[in-house]
């Protein structure tokens, strides 16, 4: 069963900076995109980034372009998130997702899915 556990999350100011990390087990981690998805109060969860499992492809939505950078470390079985610039409007739980598929370039249906780690961004 595949397991994803992230952390990293926590308060920061307006304008600070946090690096949220998705350690992932239960299967071989290489062949599979990963993502970021997060959900405020109140609001649906939505997409924030994704990777594909070369690393080699990496999109964002809108709202964090620019400020947000995905990567990954295959030999750690872990997939980041840095977050720049953080606005109030990041506030959220943030959940990291994975597919059952491999070899994806992108990752917009998961099948798996982290705990969640809170993000509070304080004005």
């Amino acid at each position: 069963q595949v397991q994803l556990v992230e952390s990293g999350g926590g308060l920061v100011q307006a304008g600070g900076s946090l690096r949220l990390s998705c350690a992932a087990s239960g299967r071989t981690f290489s062949p599979y995109a990963m993502g970021w998805f997060r959900q405020a109060p109140g609001k649906e969860r939505e997409f924030v980034a994704d990777i594909s499992w070369t690393g080699g492809a990496r999109y964002y939505s809108d709202s964090v372009k620019g400020r947000f950078t995905i990567s990954r470390d295959n030999a750690k079985s872990t997939v980041y998130l840095q977050m720049n610039s953080l606005k109030s409007d990041d506030t959220a739980v943030y959940y990291c997702a994975t597919d059952s598929k491999p070899w994806q370039l992108t990752m917009r249906n998961p099948t798996f899915w982290g705990q969640g780690t809170q993000v509070t961004v304080s004005s």
